[in-house]
């Protein structure tokens, strides 16, 4: 049985003519007709009888529309149940963030909702590749993501909200041959050992054209997704890496130095998925506005550099 049925049912019982339902619901007569036709068929038995020119309802379609009340009570509840739950700020909010995100923006974002009344969080740290990422977004209300800029764009079924352009940077020890480069083209890099990220994942691909722009296949000796731990590695001055400039704190790595490529520009977009309908929350509203402000603080110094604007990016 469908809502508009029973409705159209409610009205001719309470307006007693199909003719004055019509004009209240603002349809057709036929429209109220074949309604109620199609609404005593599926009941398979008689719901209404003529009056001379009113239409009276039998004792199962009295029945019926006393259930109709019962049913419009039960939808005004959940509509003031959905309304509540969109404009509340107490609901928890489910983000999922890749790993250099969620160490930069986690503890960030957990106190600043604290401090700031803002709805409670649960965090999840997510370790999937770059198509992955719009799946997550039907098990978490926020996804931290990121992709290359020449790479597929997110999928229509999750609502974009972009974060900062991100370049990445050559990581070398501070004792390293080219630690006091100011800038790094790729054949200065030729016969590096790379600590490189999973296949599958978008740096590989970065690294990659290093390899072919400098006319040598980078010599991969190490596969570590985790930027922290590739960092910790390349301090010991064995090897090189590729680093985002701003998600990795280097006031961790005291012996690590970031050198920026003059060429390839190389970088990657960091942005917030989530369904539409998530976004229709007051609280996720609320979670994204303080990503965003997190954001910008990454973005002032100690790290100098400033971003790339996304349109040029």
């Amino acid at each position: 049985m469908e809502i508009s049925q029973l409705r159209a049912l409610r009205e001719v019982h309470d307006r007693g003519s199909i003719a004055a339902a019509a004009q209240s619901m603002a349809v057709t007569a036929s429209s109220v007709s074949q309604q109620l036709a199609a609404l005593q068929r599926k009941a398979g038995t008689a719901l209404t009888y003529k009056i001379g020119r009113r239409t009276a309802l039998t004792p199962a379609g009295l029945a019926l529309c006393a259930a109709t009340v019962e049913v419009e009570i039960a939808l005004a509840k959940a509509d003031a149940a959905v309304g509540s739950f969109k404009e509340s700020t107490k609901e928890p909010v489910r983000v999922a963030a890749f790993h250099s995100a969620g160490l930069a923006f986690f503890g960030r974002l957990e106190r600043a909702v604290m401090a700031g009344g803002g709805p409670p969080v649960q965090l999840s740290d997510q370790d999937v590749a770059q198509k992955d990422f719009a799946t997550l977004a039907a098990d978490h209300d926020i996804v931290i993501a990121h992709r290359m800029p020449n790479s597929a764009p997110w999928p229509p079924s999750v609502r974009v909200t972009p974060l900062a352009y991100e370049p990445l940077d050559v990581a070398v020890s501070v004792n390293h041959r080219l630690a006091t480069r100011k800038s790094l083209k790729p054949q200065d890099l030729l016969g590096e050992r790379w600590v490189s990220v999973h296949q599958g994942f978008p740096l590989v691909g970065a690294i990659e054209m290093i390899g072919t722009m400098a006319g040598e296949e980078v010599d991969v000796v190490h596969r570590i997704n985790e930027f922290f731990v590739a960092a910790a590695l390349v301090e010991q001055g064995g090897c090189v890496s590729l680093m985002p400039r701003y998600l990795v704190d280097q006031s961790y790595f005291s012996d690590l130095i970031l050198i920026p490529l003059s060429e390839p520009r190389l970088g990657r977009r960091i942005d917030i998925l989530a369904r539409p309908e998530a976004m229709e929350r007051a609280g996720v509203l609320h979670v994204v506005a303080t990503l965003q402000t997190i954001m910008r603080e990454l973005l002032e110094p100690p790290h100098s550099r400033r971003p790339i604007p996304l349109e040029d990016a």
